[in-house]
């Protein structure tokens, strides 16, 4: 790893605080490339450069790696090393709308659980509790059952490593209690296997495609969706989502003007009238 390299990395973990998770991928894109060039990246070409990026297809992928790049060429440039390279323009990515379900798509799936065990209850709480309070699988996996005060949820292990508390719903956390008192193991964590250890991502992924066909994650848009479609403000959204910026929000206010257009379809007395 060239000396560069190694300054820029130690800038972005001390001076700008970044996340270990964040300093990670930095170090695993940079390095890669200066491994697979084979010189250090300060005394890259253009042409070289972006002959080996244009091996991802995958444009998010590309993205992530010219934003890598891009940062560090700005540090160098900063720091009055001698870096000639201008920054890289980002492939353009279509704006795609989240996917997500209905209330009635997640009650039909609920339907389908049995149970009469406490692993049915388990299920059953795990989407309730994911739908309930929009939070990623891995901030759910990593709960402990003092997190959860009341109807309040309080999210410790969270994206960037910013602490958030959001309200959970009284059914989902009446669905919660059942399940950990038919369950047979003590555990610190919430969510737990059969063996009575923590439940993996695997296994949650297994469990929300069992009966509703998705993951875990499209958990997450459907609260979203569900606040915003319902009139939520979207930096309160954001806030409950844990956004960094209101930017990663806003994908969700094209559902709101689709919600917006067909409502105005249905019920505005033009919607069948020719002038």
């Amino acid at each position: 790893m060239s000396k560069e390299l190694e300054a820029f990395l130690e800038y972005i973990s001390v001076t700008k605080a970044l996340s270990s998770k964040s300093v990670q991928a930095y170090m695993s894109d940079l390095s890669l490339i200066e491994e697979e060039l084979g010189k250090a990246l300060i005394h890259l070409d253009s042409s070289q450069l972006l002959a080996l990026l244009s091996n991802y297809n995958n444009k998010r992928t590309l993205n992530r790696k010219l934003s890598s790049v891009n940062a560090f060429f700005e540090f160098c440039h900063k720091r009055d090393f001698d870096a000639s390279m201008s920054k890289f323009k980002l492939s353009k990515i279509p704006k795609l709308l989240p996917k997500f379900l209905s209330f009635q798509e997640i009650q039909d799936g609920l339907s389908l659980i049995d149970k009469s065990s406490w692993l049915g209850l388990r299920d059953y709480a795990l989407i309730l509790f994911l739908y309930a309070t929009g939070a990623r699988v891995s901030e759910a996996l990593e709960l402990s059952r003092t997190d959860i005060e009341g109807e309040w949820l309080h999210i410790r292990h969270a994206k960037g490593e910013k602490e958030r508390i959001v309200p959970i719903a009284k059914v989902a956390r009446i669905a919660i209690d059942a399940y950990l008192n038919a369950l047979k193991y003590e555990n610190d964590f919430v969510w737990v296997n059969y063996q009575g250890t923590k439940l993996s991502r695997i296994s949650a992924y297994k469990i929300t495609q069992k009966y509703l066909g998705v993951s875990p994650h499209i958990l997450r848009h459907s609260y979203a969706t569900s606040l915003i479609t319902g009139g939520a403000d979207l930096r309160v959204v954001q806030e409950l989502l844990g956004h960094a910026s209101l930017l990663t929000t806003q994908v969700y206010t094209h559902i709101q003007k689709q919600n917006l257009k067909e409502t105005v379809d249905v019920y505005h007395p033009m919607r069948n009238e020719r002038l």
